[in-house]
């Protein structure tokens, strides 16, 4: 039992250093090219004006990655350990979890262990959600609305001489190259992704998990308040120009997939592993009908059936 809990925890950091090792690669590294992708010299859809460096945005990216990645693990965090501390929710927790011994004098109690599991897949999903992402904007090469500001094309030039000419050729852009490459990442936005992803994971865990009956509002405010704050996180990336509404959506979704799957395929909505295998065991017997089961005649009934088998014989 104690060498299967050590190769599934093996296991388990071998795939998020893997994950975390590639999202750092295609996030901070040269490694993937971006595709370039043709436009249309005179596109009103990319001649929205340049909105500025990422850090003059009205959200920028670190404070946004910040609050991303603490706000939920820090109400995770202090979700768990306050049931734990009321009773009631401490003996179901102790029935549901069940506590792992890993040696003479060590033991893993359900607290840490249900805190390690949903902040774990919740740090897994936050950077497979960047990697989905960053594969989405290389392989697509989506350009910002305010990509032809900062490219600078020559109008003037044979490419641009007529309208409906379709350009392919990269090299035409006179402008900034590094803002002119990030102008191409725009599909889908990466902004709108992380937030959506930690605003739905943390709903599941808020609604799922938490149980309280002093305020029937308090709950449904503080889910609908962590929605509609990536909602207007996405909104701020098309009000400033910097990423189309088809962008925003798609990251919506991704993000919103993402937070969905983890919730209730892999912490089968933040419940405890053990009370769903013995429910399940307690539903399949339910199941069955009483014919199923053998029929044991007690030594009451064979003594009576002897006695009435002697009697039918004197009576013949």
């Amino acid at each position: 039992m104690i060498c299967l809990i050590m190769l599934q925890e093996s296991h388990s950091l071998v795939i998020m250093s893997g994950t975390v090792l590639l999202a750092y690669y295609m996030e901070c590294t040269d490694l993937f090219s971006v595709h370039v992708q043709g436009f249309f010299c005179n596109d009103a859809e990319l001649m929205k004006p340049y909105p500025g460096t990422e850090e003059s945005s009205f959200v920028p990216p670190l404070i946004l990655y910040c609050v991303v990645a603490a706000a939920p693990t820090a109400i995770i965090f202090i979700g768990e350990v306050s049931m734990y501390v009321m009773k009631s929710t401490r003996e179901a927790l102790l029935a549901q979890e069940k506590t792992i011994v890993t040696g003479d004098c060590c033991y893993l109690n359900p607290l840490i262990r249900r805190i390690i599991r949903f902040i774990g897949v919740f740090a897994f999903g936050l950077f497979a959600t960047d990697i989905f992402v960053n594969a989405g904007q290389v392989v697509t090469g989506g350009l910002s609305p305010y990509f032809l500001s900062v490219c600078k094309p020559n109008y003037t030039g044979t490419e641009c001489r007529f309208n409906h000419q379709f350009i392919v050729n990269g090299n035409i852009c006179t402008g900034n190259p590094v803002i002119v490459e990030n102008a191409r990442r725009s599909f889908p936005s990466k902004d709108a992704s992380l937030s959506v992803y930690s605003a739905v994971y943390l709903t599941m865990y808020i609604t799922s998990t938490i149980k309280t009956k002093s305020s029937r509002l308090a709950k449904p405010v503080l889910c609908l308040g962590t929605l509609c704050s990536a909602f207007l996180t996405g909104l701020n990336r098309v009000s400033e120009y910097r990423n189309h509404c088809s962008d925003v959506v798609a990251g919506f979704i991704l993000g919103s997939a993402v937070a969905l799957f983890l919730g209730i395929c892999v912490v089968n909505n933040f419940k405890g592993v053990h009370s769903v295998t013995s429910k399940q065991k307690t539903e399949d017997y339910r199941g069955l009908p009483l014919m199923t089961f053998p029929r044991v005649e007690s030594p009451l009934e064979t003594l009576s059936a002897q006695n009435h088998s002697a009697s039918m014989t004197e009576v013949t």
